[in-house]
This record gives C-alpha cells, structure tokens and sequence, in this order.
C-alpha cells in the first residue's frame, strides 16, 4: 500500500507525483511547505514497516546516509513517522539516472566513464571511512543533477553489520547484475563489494551493456562468481590498456587480486582520465568539471592544447596569418624582379627517415616500484631485451593466477642518454595477450609510476608478437615498458627485444 499524491506528511511534506518504487518503498517528488522548496520523499509500504526487519533496514538507511555529507551523495533533510507511514526525506535531484544515460546513449564517451566512476568512488570512499558498506551499487543509484554531477542514492540495503549475502529470506540482496562474487556466495561483504560493482559498472558505461546475462537472478549471479569478465578491449576497442587494466582489477574475483582500498583505485581511475584525455585531445562534459578536481601534477600531463583550445587556436590563426602574409610578399617581389615567371615549384619535404637508437649495456633496467629487492623483477635478465638476439628475453616474476599480484603494474626501461626524441618503440614478445603503456621521463627515474615526472606516451593495447607503439616525438632520456595486465592464463610476460627509433 502507497501514500496517495496529496498526502501531507507531518503537516509539512505534500506528495506531489510517484518518481520512483521498489519492493520496499515508494519515492515521492514533494514540496516543503516550510521551507519553500522541492525534496524527494521516500515512503515505507504500510505492509512492509509491519515487518520489523525491514522496518529496521529503512530506518537504518536514514541513519547511514545522515552520516555522509560529501558532494556526490544523496543528502537526508529529514525522517519521520505520520500515521505508521516511515518516511525518509532527500534532497530532489532533477535529473536522470545514470541508468537512463546508458540506455539513451549505449557506450557513454570514455573520459565521461571514467569521470562518473571517478565520482561514485569518491562518494563510496566516503561511505566506507565511516564503516558503511552501500552493497547495492547500480546505474539504477546513482542520480545525474542538471550540471551533470554522479550523486549516489539508496543505501536501502547498506550495513556495517555481517549479514547474509544473496538471499535472505528468499530476498535478494543487491542486484545480481553487478553483484560480487563473495556477496553473491552469502560471505562477509565490505568496501571491496562495492569496488567490484563500480567496476562492472564502469565496464557497462564502457560498453552499453552488462557483463553477464542468464535466465534468472541467481543464474546471473554464479556468473559472477565463476566466469571471467569479457574483455572490455574486445567490445570497446578504443578502450585503453591503462583503462582496460583498472577495469579488471577492479573485477578480480580474488580479493587479494582485486583493489584493497578506495584510495588506490581512484588514484588509477584519476591516472587513466589523465591518459584518456591526453589521447583525445578533447576535453568535455563531465570530464572537465572532475578533471579541475585532480591533483595538479596529474593534470599536468594533460598537454596545454587540450586544456586551452582557443588559446592555442588564436596562436595557429596568428602564425597562418603570418605565413599567408610572407607567401604574397614573396610573391610580389618574385613578379616585380622578372617578366612571365611562372610561379616557383613547391617544395617538398618528407620526413626524415627512421634510425635506431644505441643503448649501452647497462642502459635497461627492470622496473617494480611496489616491490622490494627481494621481489625485483629478474635483474638479471633485463640486457637479454637489448642484445638483439630474438632466442634471449628478459621476464617478469611469476605471478599466479594470471594476475599481477594485486600491483598496478610491473615494466622495464631503458636509458637513452643523454636523450632521444622517440618516434617509435618496438616490442618483440614470446608472449603476447599481454597489455601495457609506455611512459617516459626527462631527467629521473621516478620512484612511482604516479609520480608527474612519468609520462604516458604511447598505448600498447594487447601486445602482439612485434608491437610498434607510435610515440609523441618529444626527447625524452628513459622510456618504460609498462606492463598492467597478463596475457590470459599465463603466469609472466617475456620481452625478447626492446627497440627504440627516432628520426634523422
């Protein structure tokens, strides 16, 4: 049973029109008429508060919602009882679910993926320094406000408490769409629940679709638990290996595989916008708003021409001006010195051809900053990727389960002193599948691959068995081999070759 539009709650809340319903409650567009302004309205069924469970889990949702106060979280104005109808009262929101822009849209734009997720992990983060797990993270959740904003919405099921998983009392817990695996088994759930529900989230921003479909919810759900996530690169090509990379580690059925902590796993999404713009050369929509929020050594890997279009625009307008200038000059002057010329022949100019760059023996390095000596990743080998013989590789530890032993990544660089302004690099591999990025850096080797002074030239994508990676043509004296995802079902990735070639 529902409150009827027109019901005035408390003597203050009117309901003006049904929004939204569930199993459990009916949301309300509504007015304050103290103070003068529109708030949504969640109603608790009559027949449902009857239940004292369930009459518990609403009033709980009050209760961990009051305690979040953060930008992209749905805001409690208030709560209350009228008549044995429990209500909770929101901030309205006027606009769409994400939900909806999916579904209006298919594959949202990258850099928009990535900035909504960057947005929902925050808000998480929030709810999780606090003890709160939300356990229903959904498209369906999460609100856009007119200006474009994620703000995340019904913690109905969140708890701090350890309790049943799927089902409890034939009911399900979460939606088995973007269910994870140990909530799906009826384990304990915490923070990283909802990290892997925001990555299959992202995975459908991504691609427009869910990962995983069945004949029912709990059908659904196993899938979680034993099938592999289909490869985002696969549906997306476009789709980053940096990106790709996030994507699966934040999907990783073991936990240990699988992000720790919200703070790791915003800090890659901030790193992943950094790149994806970078490679766009565009910056729009809610991408440009959660950009500015950045830490600035991360926006300062975005290039100054995507950051400031019209600016570096009027530049080109005033430098054509000026060759269109020199062109009429000349032209003026060559017809004045001779009688009939003819207008001069165009010259031509090609680039320079490619040449190799020469490294010395002691100018490739592996590369683990989230390692210690002792898990280094075979110094010993690391000349093999310089010797110019394809029979000899150099290789990463051994890691199981195809994954990298919950680190970011793992590489190995070369030292190309004093410096090489990089057209291309090459990558010969005895085991390709794997997927990387090549960063470079001017004068250090920096002790963290999120350190500013890294810079992401090139995108591997999934290596192949010779991998030719376009690079900015900018000099640079140390370029790594990022190394972020396994090939599928292997245990290390092998590099034969390594080479480096710049023009002239």
């Amino acid at each position: 049973m529902t409150a009827p539009v027109g019901t005035l709650l408390s003597g203050r809340y009117r309901l003006d029109a049904e929004i939204g319903a569930g199993g459990m409650s009916t949301v309300y567009r509504a007015f304050d008429t103290v103070l003068e302004r529109q708030v949504a309205v969640k109603v608790m069924h009559r027949d449902i508060a009857r239940d004292g469970d369930q009459l518990e889990r609403f009033r709980r949702e009050a209760r961990a919602v009051a305690q979040l106060n953060h930008p992209h979280v749905v805001g409690v104005i208030d709560a209350g009882e009228d008549e044995s109808a429990q209500y909770i009262v929101f901030e309205h929101i006027q606009g769409e679910t994400l939900k909806d822009r999916i579904r209006r849209l298919g594959q949202l734009p990258v850099s928009e993926a990535v900035a909504y997720a960057i947005e929902i992990a925050r808000a998480l983060g929030a709810a999780h320094e606090r003890g709160i797990v939300h356990r229903d993270v959904k498209p369906q959740n999460v609100l856009l406000d007119e200006e474009g904003s994620a703000k995340v919405t019904d913690f109905g099921i969140a708890r701090t408490l350890d309790q049943a998983g799927l089902t409890m009392d034939g009911r399900v817990l979460g939606t088995t769409d973007y269910v994870s695996p140990e909530q799906a088994l009826g384990h304990v759930v915490t923070g990283q629940s909802d990290l892997y529900s925001l990555g299959i989230v992202l995975f459908e921003m991504l691609t427009g679709d869910v990962p995983f479909k069945g004949e029912g919810q709990v059908a659904v759900a196993m899938k979680h638990v034993r099938e592999d996530l289909p490869d985002v690169q696969v549906r997306r090509p476009e789709v980053s290996s940096a990106l790709a990379a996030v994507v699966d580690r934040a999907t990783a059925k073991d936990l240990d595989a699988r992000y720790a902590d919200d703070t790791t796993f915003i800090s890659d999404l901030e790193d992943v916008l950094s790149i994806e713009l970078a490679r766009s050369g565009q910056l729009t929509g809610q991408a440009t708003t959660v950009f500015k929020s950045l830490p600035s050594q991360k926006r300062r890997r975005v290039p100054a021409g995507v950051l400031h279009p019209t600016r570096i625009f009027v530049v080109l307008a005033m430098i054509g001006a000026v060759a269109v200038g020199l062109v009429f000059a000349l032209r003026d002057s060559t017809t004045r010195g001779t009688r009939n010329a003819a207008d001069p022949p165009a010259r031509t100019t090609g680039e320079a051809p490619l040449r190799g760059v020469s490294f010395g023996q002691d100018a490739v390095h592996d590369y683990d900053p989230f390692g210690t000596p002792a898990q280094a990743e075979h110094p010993e080998l690391a000349r093999n990727a310089i010797d110019d013989d394809p029979n000899t590789s150099w290789k990463t530890e051994n890691y199981s389960g195809g994954t990298l032993g919950g680190k970011a990544g793992v590489g190995l660089y070369v030292d190309a002193r004093p410096s090489a302004t990089g057209a291309r690099l090459e990558i010969d591999s005895p085991t390709p599948g794997w997927r990387g990025t090549i960063y470079a850096s001017k004068s250090a080797v920096p002790k963290a691959i999120a350190d500013a002074r890294w810079v992401a030239v090139g995108d591997i994508g999934k290596a192949t068995k010779t991998t030719k990676v376009p690079l900015g043509g900018e000099p640079y004296r140390y370029y790594l081999v990022w190394i972020q995802a396994l090939p599928a079902a292997q245990e290390n990735v092998e590099l034969s070759e390594v080479r480096l070639y710049q023009r002239g």
